[in-house]
């Protein structure tokens, strides 16, 4: 789509819709009236107009990461040996003895859709010490929450393993880093990560589980601001309104609504190395087929393991483009990967086990939309590995939906391979002074 259009229809969508985006913001005050506005222009400035390209860089990546074994099983058990990076990304960083001193170099390793996020990058370091979370309209300082509404950019870290349970949604600020390696950090028993309205997030290394919805009320979301909010859904992580999100190494399950919801315009987002287990709705990506701003939406998943106790969404799309790449879908109970409002999903190199429910073997669903419409939806299958009866329905004209030349044609690793990819999905053990 032609930038300027998709500048004007954008804005134009976003306008009408303003009454409908204030989420759980009680009193949509001038502070997030112009924080909606900033987040708007970021988020149409990430949209990248040529997404084929950046799934092509991509494959590149994982093509030159990946020599040697492509079993298709799965390693059961700790893995005790040296230290082994599987995947583009880890290899960046996860073999260097010395990473704690090298910390801020993890913001250089990301690819896909979210690669120009930087998070705190070049900032501070803010050591969190306190799991508590007694004051929302005046964080207590050492406090995760005190933390993530600082200005400026900063990299959040903790000095030692804690569980923080949220007394109500955590409402993050732009430019900010979570990284839990060195530690065993759990987001849990309590609300969850609000990423609403910013720019320029990583979260890494974090168990996040049992989150419940959040009764709303004060909440200071800035140094210089205090908002009122109304219930959260219970997302374990939710992106509103966001651009430049890289979510990495996290292990999630039993969330009150999503693990992970993306909605409102968010874009320029990679969900990576992550491990899902025992929840229903995993990930939303749109959150209504009336939201037409969603078509700048662009959502890079990869090397995620979707693992036990799982049933839907893993994601489940709208209108935007969405590189779903060597993913292990090991469980599921109704269906994988969903959609409606002619998403474009590009699914290569995966590896679909499917259930042993006859009605269910189909990875792909459309909603509200007849074959007369769905087949014209971009929907490709390219290198996945179909175990137990699984199937892939794909869509779209084939000779239509890659337009660039074919030497950026670079294939992505096949199904093969995902065991080995996703190895070390979700939270990693980091020791000081070893490699993780």
């Amino acid at each position: 789509m032609n930038r300027n259009i998709c500048f004007f229809l954008f804005f134009l969508s976003f306008a009408v819709l303003v009454p409908s985006i204030r989420a759980n913001i009680g009193e949509f005050d001038k502070y997030w009236q112009k924080r909606a506005e900033a987040a708007q222009k970021e988020a149409l400035d990430a949209y990248d107009p040529h997404p084929e390209a950046v799934t092509s860089y991509f494959n590149l990546k994982v093509d030159k990461a990946v020599k040697g074994g492509n079993s298709t099983r799965r390693q059961l058990g700790k893995y005790n040996g040296p230290c082994l990076a599987t995947n583009p990304i880890d290899r960046c960083w996860r073999c260097d003895k010395n990473w704690a001193r090298n910390r801020q170099r993890l913001a250089d390793c990301v690819l896909g859709f979210g690669r120009k996020t930087r998070g705190g990058k070049f900032g501070r370091y803010y050591i969190v010490t306190d799991p508590s979370d007694n004051d929302l309209v005046n964080p207590k300082p050492g406090t995760l929450r005190h933390a993530v509404i600082q200005k400026g950019r900063l990299w959040i870290i903790f000095s030692r393993s804690m569980i923080i349970k949220l007394s109500q949604e955590l409402i993050m600020t732009s430019d900010k880093t979570i990284d839990g390696r060195g530690a065993n950090v759990h987001i849990a028993y309590g609300a969850g990560i609000t990423i609403q309205f910013i720019k320029n997030v990583i979260i890494h290394g974090l168990h996040i589980h049992d989150i419940v919805k959040g009764s709303g009320g004060l909440i200071r979301d800035a140094v210089d601001h205090v908002g009122l909010r109304t219930e959260s859904d219970g997302d374990g992580i939710s992106i509103f309104g966001a651009s430049n999100v890289w979510i990495d190494h996290v292990s999630m399950s039993a969330c009150s609504d999503g693990l992970i919801d993306a909605i409102e315009g968010s874009t320029a987002i990679t969900i990576s190395n992550c491990h899902f287990t025992n929840h229903n709705e995993v990930m939303l990506f749109g959150a209504s087929d009336a939201h037409s701003q969603d078509q700048i939406m662009q959502i890079t998943v990869a090397f995620n393991h979707f693992g036990r106790g799982l049933v839907q969404r893993m994601p489940r799309c709208r209108w935007g483009f969405f590189h779903v790449v060597n993913n292990d879908y090991t469980h599921w109970l109704m269906y994988a990967i969903g959609g409606s409002s002619h998403p474009s999903i590009i699914s290569q190199g995966n590896r679909f086990i499917a259930p042993p429910n006859v009605a269910a073997k189909e990875v792909t669903k459309r909603d509200y939309a007849t074959e007369d419409q769905w087949k014209n939806w971009l929907w490709k299958s390219e290198g996945d590995l179909m175990m137990n009866g699984a199937f892939f329905v794909t869509s779209g004209n084939p000779k239509a939906q890659l337009p660039f030349s074919q030497r950026d044609l670079i294939k992505a690793k096949p199904g093969t391979y995902v065991t080995r990819l996703t190895r070390f999905s979700g939270a990693v053990a980091c020791r000081v002074g070893r490699p993780c």
